[in-house]
């Protein structure tokens, strides 16, 4: 709590909640208590009283949104009652139902915002509900009426709603958790899209944060069962990753109360698939997409939730992760995977430190506390942060820049800075000396400056860190290099960071005054005796960098004189850097300093543009530090030079000055801008250089004048901190009683800042309006004789005068009263006050003194009009003009821009030195002043939502006026301030809409085209501001959008010109994009109004205003009922209006598309269109323009929407269906009670009373997972949808029903729908289908007789266009049909059935995809028994080889389009179908067999090994494995290859059977390829007994004459190798795999191995689980080590090394002995053999076994790539002694030595430290190529 309210004197119950402490630092806090009681009690009654009288625009709107600005001024400043209220309040206004969605938008963000700070309310103070939010969620995000345009929702309303519900989740109920589940369960069906929304509301809304006596409510309830699920999917379907981020929040809010170690295994290895990372020689990636991956901010919160405890089996497994991947750290690897590893390695720390503060230097609340056996022990972070030491450190050079290392290192510091922070030192020093490697440079640096604070502060484990500091900065001065920028940058940034934290001060002599010092302190006390050399070379570097950069030397003669964007750069840092230098330093330090750069200053003259700005810099930094001392210098000497030059007359008039005269100038109008109290002393000296500079005629000159007014007068006119030193009083005191060097790193005290403010004194004051009216008021008073025509004013004069204007209005600024004025009336009608409230900001207005802001305002009213008149092209007056119209306007002090570039910069600084650790604000004190400072600065720019002013207006409209200029370039400049202006003045928009629209009407003569451009601009607006063309209210939109379509007429409107034409495109496309729907209904709900009561009578100060009387009471209910009634009066006019400009005859067709998509927004699913648009859009489905007739479908099919008939729904009992009762615990997929929801042919409804009795489901996912709480069915009497005649329709379904039983009109569109539009791009179109969907579906089968000849004719032709418009009307049939009667249904189906017939057989490649989607559209979401006709006619023998083998994979595809639909309900048609395809799976054709590998996946979709599943009905896996098995059995036992032969005529028998067996094995891989990417659950313990075959036929390497059969087999293997593992299955697939490593193939043992790498790495945790899997992998490669094939051999060497380099397998001494046994293998001596001679070769088993033991060698050096451990050096030379056996032994050797040398070259210097010099001499020999000549 901050020190001004005291506690005593206020009851516990309003003390505030959370206040801004920075608010007490401020130099006027005092009278902050007093303003933020007054400004809530408003709020109260505000918020309350609109509320209560039912307003929620413009009353409720407006004071939630000064709400908003109350808690970015004062925090949480009210008490917890209040607190709760606003929350209820809001609560209530956000669930609203029909509430206009930007309103929605609006009270979501102020609820986010005040449920930000959870831990200021408990659950015990603050419930809600989760079904309103649920609902908003649902209406919204699954809008059922979105997509047919009938809802318009902006695109940040998603992540809007998330953050919405992250901030109510905590106070849900407890209760809250089982309701969840029972809504969201009976969607849980696999295989079906609800599976993902279902998943994604349980990542979403379970509440994690019980406390622990009611985990049973919480996640007791769904843990095991969606942990289950989780460990059981393969494949990362797309919700796999919200049950990830859904666990990650568990374990975080529940560290200790779940035990996690039973699932760590399975954890790791899924993080580890998830990074996608290369793996194996093969480097084959499966395509799984990137994005299904996990989120590394939750696995980052997992991994750190899980660690210490008892066991620490996560740490063990993180070290076994990072051992893992480390190697893919280092900066030679490159790939997409990198940017993943690098945001691991960067939050994982940052996630370990949040957990650590949590734990031990948060405030207690009311949330779980940590367990205390699983809290983080000091031995835990020592591990954890050993384990994340060498990837960080490796990754500090990486390619994506060292941003991510130098973050994470930052982290680790603040825990273990002993163990991080050295070995970053170990990379500096080297890199500091070396030149030739810059980019080492600037990593090293950046990780210097992450760790900076740790280093300085050093702690109680690194007592040696600050003496590291002087060395650095010295070594760091040659960085200051002109050549090289970023190096010069990065090294500006390493010098300030380490000046903020270090006071520079020489402490040497402490040495002699104090006996008390430790010897680390000693040794810093003789070291800061070279500060002050420190200081002096970095100037000198700073000189020179200077001297370099001038004009003269970076520029040709023409160049730009303007500074360049990384000289403003150098420029920013120079100067930033020397002020923190300066700041720091000691009295006696800064003398000298400033000694030097005043002689440096004065005797040189320096160019302005670039070394000039530089040079007046570091003066400006000097004076700004200690000015009295400064200024005493500078003052003079400049005043003295500037009065000597301009003592001669002549030079007031010259154009190109005295260099020195500007130089000086410049200077001083720099050095001026410091403490204002100090510039009193020299007030009579700088008046003199005013009053004759500002008389200069050159610009340069007048120009460099003004800035010196506007400094001076800014300097004592503003309130601002004038110190920043990092100790409060600075450092001059005694070194007896205070040292500085104690002072090093030290944080600043919030409590006890002790800030110097600069607030302005009377005679600053007075001396400011002496100032204003000795040179403001002249200027003024002679522009306006200008004006009146007294004295005639050449432009250069004008702009002279308005120069000396806007500088003066920008110096004193802040001390010049508002503009005021009567208020604009009559803008809006509201029941609440909309006043201002008034903040002070530390400025008393004397209001007896001249306002200069009225004057100004009043002269340059009157210039602008003469200008504008008599010399419009003088534009560069018009642009001052328009920046002063904007100081008038909104200037107080501080500019937003300013604002907003100091904000980010505080946040950056802020988050690269803050601690994390300790939090509580811990910041540099430089920092914490900063802050305070914006605080101040933010309440001057406090004035959004200002009143609006007859002033106001007068200036927006000479704006509007200047925004329509002739000249383009003083219209944008108007244009940009126009925007401003207009967000800042409530309701102003309604004022000006009206004037630009003047410009845009058609009965005007005369307007230009510039007017009328400037005009569309006006209403465009740009990208951040408001579009005046859109502003969400039926006022502007009812005039802005029918003037804009009326434009079209205009006289200045020419189509001609492109950049016309580009602005109205621009303007429908900004209108479509930010269009959302407006809201017709302003209802309150009664809770709403009982809350908003409640307000208002709570609080300690009580509110002001009077609560409303029942009068006001029964106003503000008819007030609501009228607008309601308005709006909509509103809306239909605006409808009525466009279409009236759509009546006009001469209305460009380019208007005409506009007012079409304008009139296509206006749908909606609250309010019927009126029929005179309906028949509108009906009669332009038949438009001469694509675009309008494409725009018309969409409506119509929306309308169709807005005229369906409800049907009425009843629930059913499932159990009185079935006759089964419901299973008792939970059971999914095929159960005895959903039995009769599957397709049965004995039971198909084919008659009127059985479709009568059947009970159709239409929803596919009911009833797999369990059914929900109340199952609502349409009503089985409603089931025959009655017809209605044409009389019994209302007015619109008679347009409808006319036009479409009108057979021209029939005729006509069908026409149109069969054109092509694009030829090669068009699709089934889902809008068109929603015509037709709608036509059937509302009026029943009336217009089947019209359309069938159509439809039969369009069948018979081949074309695609044709075929695609009757498959849009057949789907659209189906669905339509879904409630018609049974004789209506049964001919329908006798006039489908034939066409459908015939358009499979006319099937095209271009129409197949079309068919499909159609047969897959119809099924979508219908009984499978309602269908049964399309079924069983599909199922007519779908592969019966007529048409050729693409017809017959056609209707396979259709097939399975219209089966994948129906998921699980279908099983008896899914053995139907495999019975009818198995003996047709050894098809010839290769297009066949794809599809019924790709039909059989989806057959064996249903076969899933899911937690608590019945076994499905549906055909399974492991039977047709079995059965497919016996088939292949000829080719299992055959030795040999297996050759893809195709039978000879007169083949035998035996043969035939292995040729039957081919094309069998040919589907199937097809199956397995299709399905490894496909299915939930990978059945490994099935395709194992495929494993044999697959290794038998793939090879090793492609040739191209590589045959279909080999190379499906080798992408079969791949796949299967990518699958997850659970650990059961393990011993089974190293068993098979054992035995293929005996096979006689030695492609198979090959192959063997890369199965065996790929499938370690994807299975890494699970395999090291258990100890028996891993021997047994370690004998198999050990084994084919010794195989007698080299290329076999050679693998398993990298198999090894790749298994050694992960971890996986280590090098202890056995294996190292066993590899030194082999190598001695004895070779029998090489006689004198002939050449070529037969008896060349050696015992073969003796030199495998030598060569194998060799390569074992080899592979141990390999696997360590980038460091030297401590067996290499001996291994290597024992590798070398091989050097000269017989190959291929030499021949590994030397790639073992290329490629060690190759890896280890980089880091040479460190890794020769291993080896001894003996060794070295050896390597040396060995490495260095012998000489040519020798």
């Amino acid at each position: 709590m901050s020190g001004c309210c005291a506690a005593g004197r206020e009851p516990a119950a309003l003390a505030p909640q959370k206040e801004l402490l920075y608010n007490a630092l401020l130099p006027y806090a005092a009278r902050l208590e007093p303003e933020s009681a007054r400004l809530l009690s408003a709020i109260r009654c505000g918020l309350g009283r609109a509320v209560v009288l039912r307003e929620l625009w413009p009353g409720a709107l407006f004071w939630t949104r000064r709400l908003s600005t109350y808690l970015r001024l004062y925090g949480r400043k009210f008490s917890k009652d209040d607190h709760v209220l606003f929350i209820k309040l809001v609560y209530e206004l956000v669930t609203i139902p029909r509430l206009e969605i930007s309103m929605m938008q609006g009270f979501a963000r102020l609820l986010i915002n005040l449920l930000k700070k959870k831990e200021l309310l408990s659950r015990d103070d603050l419930e809600l509900p989760w079904r309103p939010l649920y609902n908003l969620y649902e209406r919204i995000l699954y809008s059922k009426t979105e997509h047919l345009g009938l809802n318009w929702f902006p695109n940040s309303i998603e992540s809007v709603l998330k953050m919405l519900v992250k901030s109510c989740r905590p106070y849900f109920r407890e209760s809250s958790t089982q309701e969840m589940l029972e809504e969201w369960r009976p969607l849980l069906c696999p295989f079906d899209v609800t599976m993902q929304k279902a998943i994604g509301y349980l990542e979403l809304f379970l509440p994690t944060l019980l406390p622990p006596e009611s985990h049973h409510k919480g996640f007791k309830l769904w843990f095991n069962e969606l942990m289950d699920l989780w460990m059981s999917v393969q494949n990362l379907p797309g919700w796999e990753g919200n049950l990830v981020n859904l666990f990650a929040r568990l374990a975080s809010d529940n560290i200790g109360y779940i035990d996690w170690d039973p699932y760590i295994p399975t954890i790791f290895t899924r993080i580890l698939r998830s990074l996608n990372l290369p793996v194996g020689s093969g480097q084959v990636m499966t395509s799984r997409s990137l994005s299904s991956a996990y989120d590394i901010g939750h696995v980052v919160l997992w991994v750190s939730s899980m660690l210490g405890g008892p066991s620490k089996k996560a740490q063990k497994h993180l070290n076994a992760l990072f051992d893992s991947i480390a190697s893919f750290f280092h900066p030679s690897n490159n790939g997409r995977w990198l940017v993943k590893l690098m945001k691991l390695l960067q939050r994982l720390p940052a996630s370990v430190v949040r957990r650590l503060h949590r734990e031990r230097y948060k405030k207690p609340s009311w949330m779980t506390p940590v367990l205390e056996s699983h809290k983080l022990t000091e031995k835990d972070i020592t591990d954890f942060v050993e384990c994340m030491k060498q990837p960080v450190l490796l990754a500090m050079f990486s390619k994506t820049g060292s941003l991510d290392a130098a973050q994470a290192l930052q982290n680790l510091a603040l825990m273990r800075p002993e163990l991080v922070i050295p070995p970053v030192l170990e990379k500096t020093y080297p890199a500091m000396e070396t030149l030739t490697e810059p980019h080492q440079l600037t990593a090293t640096l950046s990780c210097m400056i992450a760790v900076a604070r740790s280093l300085v502060s050093g702690g109680p484990y690194y007592l040696e860190g600050p003496i590291h500091v002087l060395p650095l900065l010295m070594r760091a001065l040659p960085g200051v290099d002109p050549n090289d920028f970023s190096k010069c940058m990065i090294t500006f940034q390493f010098i300030a960071t380490f000046s903020t934290l270090v006071p520079l001060v020489d402490c040497s002599s402490a040495l002699q005054e104090r006996s008390d010092l430790t010897e680390v302190e000693r040794e810093l006390c003789s070291a800061s005796a070279e500060f002050e050399d420190f200081v002096l070379q970095f100037m000198d570097k700073c000189f020179a960098l200077i001297d370099s950069s001038t004009l003269e030397q970076t520029r040709g003669e023409f160049e730009t004189e303007k500074m360049t964007h990384l000289e403003s750069l150098v420029e920013l840092g120079l100067s930033s850097t020397f002020s923190t230098i300066l700041t720091q330093c000691s009295l006696d330090i800064f003398k000298v300093a400033l000694q030097k750069v005043f002689s440096y200053a004065t005797s040189n003259i320096f160019e302005m543009r670039v070394a000039g700005r530089m040079v007046a810099d570091l003066c400006r930094a000097a004076a700004k530090c200690r000015p009295t001392e400064s200024l005493k210098l500078f003052v003079p000497h400049c005043c003295h030079v500037i009065s000597q030059i301009t003592a001669n007359e002549d030079i007031l008039s010259e154009e190109e000055l005295d260099k020195e005269l500007l130089w000086n100038l410049q200077l001083l109008s720099e050095v001026t801008r410091v403490d204002g109290a100090e510039l009193l002393a020299y007030s009579t000296e700088l008046l003199k250089v005013l009053q004759v500079t500002l008389q200069l005629k050159s610009k340069q000159g007048y120009t460099l004048a003004c800035s010196l007014l506007h400094h001076i007068l800014r300097s004592t006119a503003l309130i601002y901190p004038t110190d920043y030193c990092s100790v409060p009083g600075g450092f001059e005191r005694p070194f007896d009683t205070y040292l500085p060097i104690h002072d090093w790193g030290r944080p600043g005290d919030l409590h006890n800042l002790q800030i110097q403010w600069h607030v302005p004194s009377t005679e600053e004051t007075t001396f400011i309006f002496y100032l204003l009216d000795l040179l403001l008021r002249p200027e003024l008073l002679r522009l306006q004789r200008h004006v009146k025509g007294e004295e005639t004013m050449s432009r250069e004069d004008v702009l002279h005068s308005l120069t000396i204007v806007q500088h003066c209005l920008l110096g004193a600024g802040g001390l010049l009263p508002p503009l005021d004025g009567p208020v604009v009336s009559g803008l809006v009608s509201s029941m609440v006050s909309l006043k201002d409230i008034e903040i002070w900001t530390g400025v008393e207005y004397d209001l007896s003194r001249e306002n200069y802001r009225e004057m100004i305002y009043s002269m340059l009213r009157q210039l602008l009009r003469h200008i504008l008149a008599h010399s419009e092209d003088d534009t560069k007056s018009l642009f001052l003009i328009i920046k002063i119209i904007g100081d008038l306007l909104l200037y107080k002090g501080s500019q937003k821009s300013e604002f907003d570039s100091r904000w980010k910069s505080f946040s950056l600084v802020k988050k690269s030195m803050e601690d994390r650790l300790h939090g509580r604000k811990r910041h540099i004190r430089a920092l914490l002043i900063d802050r305070v400072m914006l605080q101040h600065e933010m309440r001057k720019l406090t004035v959004e939502g200002c009143q609006y002013k007859t002033v106001h207006q007068e200036l927006l409209r000479d704006l509007l006026r200047l925004s329509t200029s002739t000249y383009s370039q003083v219209r944008s400049k108007a244009q940009t301030m126009l925007f401003t202006a207009l967000g800042t003045y409530n309701f102003c928009c309604r004022d000006l809409i009206p004037q630009v629209l003047e410009y845009l009407k058609p009965n005007r003569d005369d307007v230009t085209q510039q007017q009328f451009k400037g005009a569309l601009y006006c209403l465009l607006g740009s990208n951040s501001s408001v579009c005046m063309a859109n502003l969400h209210d039926w006022d502007c939109i009812g005039l802005t959008w029918p003037a804009l379509v009326q434009s079209g007429l205009s006289k200045a409107m020419s189509l001609e010109k492109p950049s016309v034409v580009r602005l109205f495109d621009d303007l429908a496309d900004k209108v479509h994009r930010q269009y959302e729907t407006i809201g017709l209904d302003f209802g309150v709900p009664e809770a709403a109004v009982i809350l908003a009561d409640a307000l208002m009578r709570s609080g300690s100060p009580a509110s002001t205003l009077a609560m409303p009387t029942a009068q006001e009471l029964e106003e503000g209910q008819q007030h609501q009922q009228e607008k309601n009634l308005d709006s909509e009066q509103k809306y239909e006019k605006l409808i009525n209006n466009l279409l009236e400009c759509l009546q006009e005859r001469d209305l460009p067709w380019k208007f005409e598309q506009i007012a079409v998509g304008f009139l296509s927004l206006l749908l909606r699913d609250d309010h019927p269109l009126p029929s005179s648009a309906i028949h509108f859009f009906v009669q332009s489905l038949n438009h001469d323009s694509l675009a309008v007739r494409k725009v018309a479908i969409s409506a119509v099919a929306g309308i169709l929407k807005q005229l369906k008939r409800p049907h009425k729904k009843v629930p059913v009992h499932p159990c009185e269906i079935s006759g089964v009762s419901e299973p008792d615990e939970l059971v999914a997929g095929d159960r005895p009670d959903n039995r009769w929801l599957q397709y049965d042919s004995s039971h198909l409804p084919r008659s009127q009373q059985d479709w009568e009795r059947c009970r159709f489901v239409e929803k596919t996912h009911w009833g797999y997972y369990g059914w929900p709480r109340k199952l609502m069915m349409y009503c089985p009497s409603e089931k025959t949808m009655q017809c209605i005649t044409r009389k019994e329709m209302c007015e619109r379904e008679q347009i409808i029903y006319d036009h479409f039983s009108d057979s021209v009109f029939i005729d006509q569109l069908i026409r149109f729908l069969s054109l092509e539009d694009r030829k090669g791009k068009d699709k089934f179109n889902p809008r068109r289908f929603c015509l037709f969907k709608g036509l059937f579906r509302n009026f029943g089968d009336d217009f089947l007789p019209l359309l069938r000849p159509h439809m039969e004719r369009l069948v018979a032709d081949t074309h695609e266009s044709p075929q695609r418009c009757v498959a849009e009307i057949i789907a659209g049939l189906i669905r339509g049909s879904k409630h018609w009667s049974y004789s209506k249904v049964e001919s329908l189906w006798e006039v489908l059935c034939p066409l459908i017939r015939t358009a499979l057989s006319n099937i095209t490649v271009e129409t197949y995809a079309d068919w499909g989607t159609c047969i897959a559209t119809a099924c979508e979401s219908r009984d499978p028994r309602k269908l049964h006709w399309l079924f069983e006619m599909l199922m007519e023998s779908p592969v019966s080889g007529e048409g050729g083998s693409f017809v017959d994979a056609c209707r396979l595809y259709v097939l399975q389009g219209g089966l994948a639909q129906q998921e699980w309900r279908v099983s008896e048609l899914l053995h139907r179908l495999l019975e009818y395809l198995e003996p047709k799976l050894t098809q010839v054709y290769k297009n066949v067999r794809e599809r019924i590998g790709s039909v059989l996946t989806y057959i064996f979709m249903m076969d899933v090994d899911l937690p608590r599943t019945c076994p499905t009905l549906s055909p399974r896996i492991s039977d047709f494995t079995d059965r497919v098995l016996t088939c292949l059995k000829p080719l299992l036992e055959a030795d040999g290859e297996i050759q893809n032969h195709v039978a000879d005529e007169n083949g035998e028998e035996a043969q035939d059977e292995r040729t039957q067996a081919v094309k069998l094995l040919k589907t199937v891989l097809k199956w397995l390829i299709s399905s490894a990417g496909r299915s939930f659950s990978s059945s490994a313990s099935r395709q194992v007994k495929l494993l044999p075959l697959l290794f038998k036929i793939a090879r090793v390497e492609n040739d191209n004459s590589f045959d279909e059969l080999k190379r499906d087999a080798k992408s079969c293997l791949t796949l299967m190798s990518q699958g997850l593992l659970y650990p059961e299955q393990i011993p089974q697939v190293l068993r098979t795999l054992q035995e293929i490593a005996g096979s006689s193939s030695w492609n198979a043992r090959y192959l063997v191995l890369t199965y065996l790498q790929v499938m370690v790495f994807c299975n890494l945790f699970t395999f090291l689980s258990s100890e028996e899997a891993v021997k047994n992998v370690r004998t198999l490669v050990i084994r084919l080590l010794e195989d007698e094939q080299l290329e076999v051999r050679e693998m398993a060497a990298t198999t090894l090394s790749g298994f050694l380099q992960c971890h996986f397998l280590c090098m202890d001494a056995a294996m190292q002995e066993h590899f030194e046994t082999q190598c001695k293998t004895r070779l029998p001596k090489k006689r004198k053999r002939e050449l070529g001679s037969a008896v060349d070769t050696i015992p073969p088993a003796d030199l495998v076994r030598r060569h194998a033991g060799v390569l074992g060698l080899s592979a141990c050096i390999l696997s360590s790539p980038y460091d030297v451990p401590t067996w290499m050096p001996q291994l290597l030379m024992d590798l070398s002694s091989h050097l000269n056996d017989t190959q291929p032994i030499e021949m590994t050797v030397k790639k073992t030595l290329t490629n060690f040398r190759r890896t280890h070259h980089d880091n040479w210097q460190e890794h020769r430290q291993q080896f001894t010099d003996d060794q070295l001499l050896v390597l040396t020999d060995l490495l260095v190529s012998p000489c040519y000549y020798a």
